[in-house]
């Protein structure tokens, strides 16, 4: 059996690795000319949320583990807002709209709830 990482026992990473194939596999049914519009949009900052707390994990200070938590916070608004315009466009319908949503919800959660307890240290 190989090493766990640290970042790989986060149940917050765990979730936004689920995220993201969630939204790979939405996104494969965007229209064709979106390609390199929204669908490479929102991929892109669906990983940036597992790797910023991935690369978080390997800082020294809680100070920069706390920075890489807020960046993975911002990438995940910036997923938020993606999807939002996404269902204005109708790319997405309302069901898997809402499940999106509520993953986005639950990880902004715990990713407020790990920057606090790494700014507390």
């Amino acid at each position: 059996m190989s090493y766990t990482f640290s970042f790989e026992k986060l149940n917050v990473w765990v979730d936004s690795k689920e995220l993201v194939k969630l939204l790979y596999s939405t996104t494969k049914n965007f229209p064709s000319e979106e390609k390199f519009g929204l669908t490479n949009q929102l991929r892109r900052a669906s990983i940036s949320v597992a790797s910023n707390l991935a690369e978080g994990t390997s800082r020294n200070t809680n100070r920069d583990k706390a920075h890489f938590s807020t960046m993975a916070f911002s990438s995940l608004m910036e997923v938020l807002n993606q999807v939002i315009i996404a269902k204005e466009l109708n790319f997405i319908e309302e069901i898997e709209y809402q499940k999106i949503r509520n993953e986005i919800e639950k990880i902004s959660n715990k990713l407020n709830a790990l920057r606090k307890s790494q700014l507390n240290k």
